[in-house]
């Protein structure tokens, strides 16, 4: 089945923008973060941990899927539209507006951003490797988590990824998406990075 894909706009004037970025158990862009330890990042933790995080937060033209009372669409975001979203983010003083499965009774609290930044392939500028096919434009954030609770769930792979949320203004395109295709791919991504995983730990 052909869904339509919408573009997700913001604007700072009529107080549409990201308002906060949300730790949760299965991220829409399909991207985990990373844990580090004392000397590098891996899947794995060592006895002294910096309790910090790394992952993307939004990735250019990335189809989500998303229903609402009018019908399923897929929404994307530009380039463009994740640059005003990280630079407005960072100047309303947001770096510590986080919760948990996107429930704002349930704050990270003491947990903040620390490192946000966008890939520009032209700069130099990229994601780490180990996160995969990352494309340019994307917003990646580091987060540093203070509450050792929430680093066990981290470890224990009850979160897994970033998700951001906020108010966005939606704008039809002519361009569909095959919603069979579209999962059955996605499927098979996450069964291949999966097993990546799994080989991966075995050292």
């Amino acid at each position: 089945m052909k869904l339509p894909v919408i573009e997700m706009q913001i604007d700072e004037a009529n107080e549409s923008f990201i308002s906060a970025i949300s730790l949760v158990h299965s991220p829409a862009i399909e991207s985990d973060f990373l844990s580090f330890n004392e000397d590098k990042f891996r899947y794995s933790f060592s006895s002294d941990e910096k309790m910090e995080l790394i992952g993307a937060v939004m990735l250019p033209g990335k189809p989500i899927f998303r229903t609402s009372p009018k019908g399923d669409f897929y929404a994307v975001f530009t380039k463009e539209t994740i640059r005003d979203a990280s630079q407005i983010f960072s100047k309303k003083g947001l770096l510590q507006s986080l919760n948990i499965n996107h429930n704002a009774d349930d704050p990270a609290t003491g947990s903040y951003i620390f490192q946000s930044y966008l890939t520009d392939a032209k700069l130099g500028v990229t994601a780490p490797t180990a996160l995969g096919d990352i494309p340019d434009g994307s917003w990646i954030c580091g987060m540093k988590i203070t509450d050792p609770k929430l680093w066990a769930d981290v470890k224990a792979g009850m979160v897994k990824g970033f998700s951001v949320e906020g108010l966005f203004k939606l704008l039809p395109t002519d361009q569909t998406v095959d919603s069979d295709d579209l999962e059955l791919k996605n499927a098979i991504q996450e069964y291949n990075a999966a097993l990546a995983k799994v080989n991966n730990n075995k050292w």
